[in-house]
């Protein structure tokens, strides 16, 4: 009996440790060497980030015009600037929303400052909050590894615990 408590109190241990803590992500863009779309975690020289918020979400922004990208790797909450994030903010990509009274009471004719955000073509958000520095796969990605060690995990504990639970019937 005392094995199982242990165990149920490690686990709910673990998850409260969870819960308390950040999620790490990359934070960079596209013009530091590495983080574009082949992305190599040492080629920018560090890994990642904790996000200053405790429900944060990591957050990869592809954006397009012709043949030119920028991708922006970061915290959701370092981007709460941009009116263009799409409202579901699930696991996975979509494409960002559309602002129409962005700028509308703008009215100066210097293009670079871009107040309507409409020079980049094709903008997708990419989410991801499910593992600690998940912005830095491709857009559609799945961490295999990470997907079998956790089913591993999971495997291991119920094991112990059936083995335990049949143990004392």
């Amino acid at each position: 009996m005392h094995k199982k408590t242990a165990a149920i109190l490690f686990v709910i241990a673990v998850l409260t440790l969870r819960e308390a803590s950040a999620i790490w992500c990359y934070r960079c863009t596209s013009a530091t060497p590495g983080c574009g779309e082949k992305f190599n975690w040492r080629g920018i020289g560090f890994l990642g980030e904790q996000c200053p918020e405790t429900n944060d979400i990591c957050v990869k922004v592809i954006e397009k015009r012709g043949a030119q990208e920028t991708i922006t790797r970061d915290c959701l909450s370092a981007l709460s600037f941009r009116t263009d994030i799409p409202a579901d903010k699930y696991e996975g990509c979509r494409p960002a929303a559309k602002d129409i009274r962005l700028a509308h009471y703008v009215n100066h004719t210097i293009k670079e400052h871009d107040v309507k955000r409409d020079y980049f073509n094709d903008v997708t958000f990419c989410f991801c909050f499910l593992d600690h520095r998940c912005n830095g796969a491709k857009a559609n990605a799945i961490n295999t590894m990470a997907l079998l060690g956790s089913l591993s995990i999971v495997l291991f504990f119920a094991r112990k615990l059936f083995a335990d639970f049949s143990a004392t019937s």
